[in-house]
């Protein structure tokens, strides 16, 4: 007869393991006898043994004990259906690792082909990764907001990259993240983008939308020299547009 030490070692489980069986009800728990202790006999050690590998192998406690008792034919269907649910578990983590690393290639778990392909552009242009995560953070709010928008948008993104003078506009946004706002660049900077803006027809003064703001809000987030860009810019299309009326 064996102490609960002697079990768990002979068993090749902790002490604790075997009150765990206990509890669980896998294994049953002897009376102590005269002098207090519990004493376990052969058959604890095959039941113990017996439980401790269905375990290894993967089997739920919930369902060790059906297997104990089970009949050759009822234990090979059993073994099956863990099988087949041990399957599902493996197919699951196997997508949880192809996610995982789509997420450790950055953007092209949420965003679709063209962005990431346009994002990547910027990058080989040398625009700062600090600029390229913020515009990627504006696809990602477009897409979630307005994602009608996106085809349109995604368009005008890929023919810019054809126009030198807005792929230097983009390296130029990417150094001025970090500029003073009354930095003297960003006001060449201001002129430059009022320039385009005005080449380009756009407005950066027409009521924003929800989506508009959390763009204008991520944008402003970043870089306080991007919060004053942003709001001289308006404020010129605003005096345009004003100048166009009177005319």
């Amino acid at each position: 007869m064996l102490t609960i030490s002697q079990l768990a070692a002979t068993a090749g489980v902790t002490v604790r393991t075997v009150r765990h069986y206990h509890h669980v009800g896998l294994l049953p728990e002897p009376e102590r006898d005269a002098s207090g202790y519990r004493r376990y006999s052969a058959q604890a050690v095959v039941d113990l043994i017996r439980i401790r590998t269905l375990a290894d192998a993967g089997v739920p406690l919930a369902r060790i004990d059906a297997l104990l008792h089970a009949q050759p034919a009822e234990f090979a269907a059993a073994v099956t259906d863990i099988d087949a649910e041990l399957q599902r578990k493996i197919d699951q983590l196997t997508e949880h690792r192809r996610r995982i690393a789509e997420l450790a290639s950055g953007e092209a778990l949420v965003l679709p082909p063209e962005v990431v392909a346009n994002l990547n552009r910027m990058r080989s242009l040398g625009v700062s990764e600090r600029a390229v995560r913020i515009e990627r953070d504006v696809w990602i709010l477009m897409q979630a907001l307005e994602p009608h928008s996106m085809p349109q948008g995604i368009r005008d993104k890929t023919a810019s990259f054809d126009d030198p003078g807005t792929t230097r506009l983009y390296l130029a946004i990417g150094q001025s993240l970090d500029w003073d706002p009354h930095d003297p660049r960003v006001d060449r900077l201001i002129d430059d983008l009022d320039a385009w803006e005005t080449e380009h027809e756009r407005d950066s003064s027409r009521p924003r939308n929800m989506a508009s703001q959390l763009v204008f809000s991520r944008i402003v987030e970043a870089s306080p020299a991007w919060q004053r860009i942003l709001d001289v810019l308006a404020h010129r299309a605003r005096q345009r547009r004003t100048a166009g009326h009177d005319g």
